[in-house]
């Protein structure tokens, strides 16, 4: 069964306290660098390599992939609060979103620029459910990922079909294809992975997800 597995960790425990000293451009730019060098670890542990940013390249659309390594797939994401890295040998056009359930969001105003109509209708449904919205959104944004057009796409066209009730589902635009997704919450967290698919006679087979925390 093929496989894609998550890491899971704290910011807090992959960067430290930002220097006072520094200003709000370098503690953006310190912050990106560490979080990249997190990334290489984790990567370089199971590949059993030491690996650099210089080990990496971009497609055409900014989606990093290893260049000595095209058939070792990854995305990762953080959030204000977390990072998770997503990988799998097996299945390519990963993508991966993480949210912090406590984050202040203006959660209408964002669902009325950026869900769908029926995701819009669902999530009123719910009775505006932040958990549910959060599903919404880490969906969207992982399969935007996965399709590695990004926010190329109007994120209104997209549709995910997430459900309230559902945790892993299907959808299908004519510029991405047909992608799968799993979502995943936890207390204090919201993550989707999403991966590109296909449609068969047998439907779907979702692969085996692998959660990691790092205490």
């Amino acid at each position: 069964m093929a496989k894609i597995q998550l890491e899971l960790a704290a910011l807090s425990k992959i960067i430290p306290e930002p220097s006072t000293t520094l200003s709000r451009t370098a503690q953006v730019a310190e912050k990106r660098a560490l979080i990249y060098q997190f990334r290489n670890q984790l990567l370089g542990q199971q590949l059993k390599v030491n690996l650099q940013n210089t080990d990496f390249a971009k497609t055409e659309y900014g989606k990093p992939y290893l260049i000595d390594y095209p058939n070792f797939h990854f995305n990762h994401s953080h959030s204000q609060q977390h990072y998770v890295l997503a990988t799998s040998e097996k299945i390519a056009h990963l993508g991966v979103d993480i949210e912090d359930l406590q984050r202040r969001v203006r959660f209408e105003s964002l669902a009325l620029h950026a869900f769908h109509p029926e995701e819009l209708k669902n999530w009123q449904l719910e009775n505006q459910d932040s958990a549910y919205w959060f599903k919404i959104w880490t969906t969207k944004e992982a399969v935007l990922k996965a399709s590695g057009l990004g926010i190329r796409l109007d994120l209104k066209d997209l549709n995910t079909q997430c459900l309230a009730d559902q945790n892993g589902g299907m959808c299908e635009h004519p510029k991405l294809g047909v992608l799968a997704y799993q979502n995943i919450q936890l207390p204090h967290v919201m993550l989707t992975v999403a991966w590109q698919s296909e449609q068969s006679c047998k439907g779907f087979n979702f692969p085996q997800v692998e959660l990691k925390q790092y205490a």
